[in-house]
């Protein structure tokens, strides 16, 4: 994939956090910014996922009544 680039301004703090992690785990700063953007866009992902199984548990009872017990399990 063809990559972009981003720039960023962060004060020397959070500079120096993103550079020792990135050592830590052996990747370049680029990678380690890379993958915690990833892993939070995914997170949102898996939060809306699991919000839309809340709610057709919460109101199983509804579609069920409205599609009837026969339609159960199929789409």
């Amino acid at each position: 994939m063809p990559k972009t680039q981003l720039n960023v301004r962060v004060d020397e703090a959070t500079a120096e956090a993103a550079r020792q992690r990135a050592l830590q785990r052996g990747m370049s700063v680029n990678r380690y910014i890379e993958e915690l953007v990833k892993r939070d866009a995914g997170e949102v992902g898996h939060t809306f996922v699991e919000a839309a199984a809340d709610f057709m548990k919460q109101y199983e009872s509804v579609f069920a009544e409205e599609f009837g017990p026969e339609r159960k399990g199929t789409r």
